[in-house]
């Protein structure tokens, strides 16, 4: 696979740093059925794709987190 030449550039306003993921201790669901895992890195929380664990990895504060998994938790993401 050729390597990709588009170079990503930090959003403007973000204020989260270069996080080193490389011992990160991933953690999937308690039943291993999901399609997500997250580690908890230097006080920030990030989220992959179990099955394309080499994609970029989303990074939240622990306020973002909480929102997240309340609103995930309200039904709010259900696309069904």
């Amino acid at each position: 696979m050729a390597e990709s030449t588009i170079q990503q550039q930090p959003f403007v306003g973000w204020d989260k740093p270069e996080l080193d993921l490389s011992g990160a201790d991933w953690q999937s669901s308690s039943r291993g059925l999901g399609d997500v895992q997250i580690a908890f890195v230097e006080g920030f929380i990030a989220m992959r794709n179990s099955g394309r664990p080499e994609s970029p990895s989303l990074i939240f504060t622990p306020a973002e987190w909480g929102a997240f998994v309340s609103g995930a938790r309200e039904g709010e993401f259900d696309l069904t």
